[in-house]
């Protein structure tokens, strides 16, 4: 049997409730005559008068009385199958984040997340610049800097701890260098928007600084690590992106020499959004996240 037009359906069920068709046009923001319309085109769809017409108002009929209960339960059963698939639409979590922290350290944290809100998706994309939360639907960022940033609320999840690295083969036959002074004659790869790494890190080794710019550069600091492996020069990068680098050996630590950054990475969103369902679910895993890093380091709370 063919479906009724759902236009109609759902006049029928609006004047039917407020039996009355000029309150029914005002819900559904149309005129009394546009409802009048159509029931009556439902009327000659069915065959079947709905609506008795008096001066001031309209009265079910016996076959309309009948008809109404299933055609509440059946726009209602349509109304929450789709507040079902647009909540499900809305379990996205969509967050932007640096490249260098993408790979090197929240992805392979989301198995921790997964394994708890199994019905939450996370859609990530990454970019150098700062998200416009304002021009996009991005939810969080993760970004590199102070944290400070107008408008936005920051959490620290990882303050650099920048180490020396290249790769293995570097090493061989006892080619390393045996000073933070003897780097000076080797090649130095360095990431250009972070350039300043280099000096933060020859300053704790007791180095002056030096001009870096002739180095080898690369844009982002997965296209530096790249170049690291393949033994192209010695690399500057915060320990903790690295991790998988060095569990695996492709990248080896040469000097016991590190310094503290004077930037982080941190999670940031809109301050307006302090109590967004989706920002607190995943700010709240993430920053739990963190403290467990640190509990099992031994380090102290921030």
């Amino acid at each position: 049997m063919p479906i009724p037009p759902l236009n109609a359906i759902r006049t029928f069920e609006c004047a039917a409730r407020h039996l009355s068709f000029s309150q029914a046009g005002v819900e559904l923001h149309v005129t009394a005559s546009a409802v009048s319309h159509q029931i009556k085109s439902l009327e000659e769809y069915l065959g079947i008068r709905l609506f008795l017409r008096k001066a001031r108002q309209v009265e079910l009929t016996p076959e309309a009385e009948a008809y109404l209960p299933a055609i509440r339960m059946s726009l209602e059963q349509i109304s929450e199958a789709t507040r079902r698939l647009m909540n499900r639409q809305d379990e996205v979590i969509r967050i932007n984040v640096a490249p260098a922290i993408a790979g090197g350290w929240l992805i392979p944290r989301l198995y921790d997340f997964y394994s708890t809100h199994t019905a939450v998706e996370i859609e990530i994309t990454t970019s150098m610049r700062l998200v416009d939360f304002t021009r996009s639907d991005v939810d969080l960022a993760v970004r590199y800097g102070k944290g400070v940033w107008p408008g936005l609320k920051s959490h620290l999840l990882i303050q650099e701890e920048l180490v020396l690295i290249c790769s293995p083969k570097l090493l061989e036959g006892d080619r390393g260098p045996k000073s933070a002074e003897a780097l000076k004659q080797l090649p130095l790869l360095h990431v250009r928007p972070k350039v300043t790494d280099w000096q933060e890190w020859f300053a704790a080794a007791g180095i002056e600084p030096f001009d870096l710019e002739k180095g080898i550069g690369f844009q982002s600091s997965p296209l530096m690590l790249d170049a690291v492996e393949a033994g192209l020069g010695y690399g500057i990068v915060s320990r903790h992106l690295i991790q998988q680098e060095l569990a695996s050996g492709r990248i080896v630590i040469p000097l016991d020499i590190s310094a503290t950054g004077s930037n982080g990475y941190y999670l940031v969103y809109p301050a307006s959004r302090c109590d967004d369902p989706k920002v607190v679910l995943f700010r709240d895993w993430v920053l739990g996240q963190i403290r467990s890093q640190r509990d099992v380091a031994g380090l102290p709370a921030r």
